[in-house]
């Protein structure tokens, strides 16, 4: 059994075979946590969720990239980006219901910024969004599913001062959250483990060995499996769609790399994301 804790099914990209997408995963004992990154995309990943017993899980969060105008500085979000203010009790709405298991995706992103605006209003209204929707966590003791993007600095020392200011909200040696799509290096790695937060990797980690000491070196409790999909597709399928399926590939280079069968990183990787997001 593998959980792909970060998967973007409620994406236009599988607008025409979500459902088809959903079940061939749950066929194949791949769980899902589906994430949102604006207002419409969370709730369309709680009403996937919801339309499954087990198996499908939401994530409802404003994405950094979303909280501005302007025309994206990446591939991957290579459209003109659409502003969304973020409406507390809105999100507060969504992820009270049973099927949310994380308040995500949300984070910093300096990458992605429009270099012909205002930058520092920007990455201003990206940390106060940022704090708004950790707040959210906290007070619904929801794990956080984070996105950083060329903003480490600014991520640790955020995060840190979050920390330290809210010391009665987190319980000690329980992780609180989740860097998403980490592509960082083995010191990073320990910094956020300090802060609590675990690390998840995607297909990245098929077609480059940038990050073979890391995973050899990982402590078996600190990292989870995803595909982003349908982004970061896995070896040997680049160049096509992404899906849930296909995060046993991610499980099976960890395997590789870690000299592991591949049942046991299935397992490892499980029982992580199950103790975190709690399902």
């Amino acid at each position: 059994m593998y959980i792909d804790t970060h998967a973007h099914v409620n994406f236009n990209a599988f607008k025409k075979d979500e459902k088809e997408i959903i079940r061939r995963s749950l066929d194949e004992e791949t769980w899902i946590i589906v994430v949102g990154a604006d207002y419409k995309t969370s709730k369309k990943a709680l009403d996937a969720a919801n339309r499954y017993e087990k198996g499908v899980y939401a994530a409802v969060g404003l994405h950094p990239i979303h909280t501005h105008e302007g025309e994206a500085n990446g591939d991957d979000y290579s459209v003109k980006q659409r502003s969304e203010e973020f409406y507390y009790g809105n999100y507060e709405k969504l992820a009270k219901f049973e099927k949310v298991a994380a308040i995500g995706e949300i984070g910093l992103d300096y990458y992605h910024i429009d270099q012909t605006r205002d930058i520092p209003a920007i990455k201003k209204k990206q940390k106060d969004i940022f704090l708004n929707q950790l707040q959210l966590a906290r007070a619904l003791d929801l794990p956080v599913i984070i996105h950083c993007r060329q903003a480490h600095d600014d991520m640790l020392a955020f995060l840190g001062d979050f920390k330290k200011e809210n010391k009665e909200l987190f319980s000690k040696d329980v992780p609180w959250g989740v860097m998403h799509c980490f592509s960082g290096d083995e010191d990073l790695a320990w910094k956020y483990f300090s802060l609590g937060l675990l690390i998840s990797f995607t297909g990245l980690i098929t077609f480059s060995k940038q990050w073979d000491d890391l995973i050899r070196k990982l402590p078996s409790d600190k990292f989870l499996i995803e595909t982003d999909c349908p982004f970061m597709t896995p070896e040997p399928f680049r160049g096509r769609r992404n899906e849930p399926v296909l995060v046993k590939y991610v499980a099976e280079r960890i395997a590789e790399i870690k000299n592991l069968s591949v049942e046991r990183v299935g397992e490892i990787t499980t029982r992580n994301a199950r103790e975190l997001f709690k399902i």
